[in-house]
């Protein structure tokens, strides 16, 4: 008799009369041959899912693992073109001054470039509204000429940026010193929050559009193939400060880091990538001291990104009377990982207070700054 019972219930397929299986059997017996194929397939299976399932391990980086290996030093000297006088008119290093706190970091880095006797003018990119006219003496004191510039707002009205970061687009308008009456051709960004150790004047004979170095971080992900912006080289054109602002509408990048996320999308495949020591990220020394012992000979630039003996926690600002009892309490912090480059920046901030007294007077004229020569120690 024909199985009626299934007709009944699929109405799509009604006119379909199933046949009765066979000796009471829906499926005849398998085969040993086939039971030893689908033995196989189940395992491989099995494995399968184990490799796509297991944490995925990578390749350690040799920096974890750091051994002084190498026996030469970083730059060639002989192998670094000769730039023309024409070539060093246009040539600048430029850093920038957001709020007033960061004035005494600015004055510093200035010194620092001048013991390191560089051979490129000094600029500083200001936003007229937000700096003080005394932070603004105070930051010029030691040989960075002030240009104004205008803010860029973060995209998005700020939305998930961390709130230290939230004028740093602003950095875009490197690209427009090519419009300056003396043009700039070729400049080396630096952050306020840096010292400078040795010349960096070999980078003007870079011969790329842009260069930055590695990103390190104390935690994960360590050291890193994105670049971070506190040092960069680059070639100013406006053109190419358009096509910067356009992308920001559309490019997509984790907003928390700002412009330096962005910028790491946009130059994402022209990089070049610097050596460690120009950008002494203090992270280094956390993260891996070995290699940062290893660059100590070398160290370009010292960029205080973990601590800095001028703020209060990072953000807050000291005032100038402060500032030497701030730099003894940041030695301490951190178990005292950083105490000799917080010493450092201790010495070279009085240091300028006393080389540049006579400027520094000047700009008291307009607050009650504290004399330099009565600096405590």
């Amino acid at each position: 008799m024909p199985n009626m019972r299934l007709a009944r219930y699929l109405p799509r397929y009604r006119n379909y009369i199933p046949l009765e299986p066979r000796d009471g059997l829906l499926l005849p017996k398998p085969t040993l041959l086939q039971a030893c194929f689908a033995g196989v397939f189940a395992f491989s299976l099995l494995l399968n899912i184990i490799h796509f399932f297991r944490p995925i391990r990578t390749l350690p980086s040799p920096l974890d693992d750091y051994q002084q290996l190498k026996r030469y030093p970083m730059l060639n000297q002989s192998a670094i073109p000769p730039l023309s006088e024409d070539d060093w008119r246009g040539a600048a290093i430029v850093t920038t001054l957001y709020s007033d706190s960061y004035a005494p970091a600015v004055a510093t880095l200035g010194h620092s470039l001048q013991l390191v006797n560089t051979s490129a003018r000094m600029i500083m990119m200001y936003i007229p509204s937000q700096i003080s006219p005394e932070a603004l003496c105070l930051a010029t004191a030691s040989g960075f000429v002030a240009h104004p510039v205008e803010r860029i707002a973060p995209p998005g009205s700020g939305r998930g940026i961390r709130k230290q970061f939230v004028d740093q687009y602003t950095k875009l308008r490197l690209w427009t010193l090519d419009t300056l009456s003396e043009p700039v051709r070729r400049a080396v960004y630096i952050d306020s929050d840096t010292l400078v150790l040795h010349s960096l004047d070999e980078l003007f004979a870079l011969p790329y559009a842009f260069a930055a170095g590695p990103d390190v971080w104390a935690g994960d992900p360590g050291f890193t193939l994105a670049f971070n912006a506190g040092v960069l080289f680059l070639r100013p054109d406006s053109a190419l400060f358009g096509s910067l602002v356009a992308a920001l509408g559309v490019a997509r990048y984790p907003p928390a880091f700002a412009e330096q996320a962005f910028l790491n999308q946009f130059f994402a495949t022209d990089v070049l990538r610097l050596p460690l020591a120009y950008n002494g990220n203090l992270a280094i020394k956390q993260r891996a001291p070995k290699v940062w012992e290893s660059l100590q000979d070398e160290l370009r630039v010292l960029h205080y990104t973990v601590n800095k003996p001028f703020l209060y926690d990072s953000s807050r600002p000291v005032p100038l009377d402060r500032l030497a009892d701030r730099v003894r309490e940041s030695a301490e912090e951190y178990k005292g990982v950083f105490r000799e480059e917080m010493l450092m920046w201790g010495d070279m901030w009085r240091e300028t207070r006393r080389v540049y007294s006579d400027k520094l007077r000047e700009c008291m004229i307009f607050s009650s700054f504290p004399d330099p020569e009565n600096d405590e120690r």
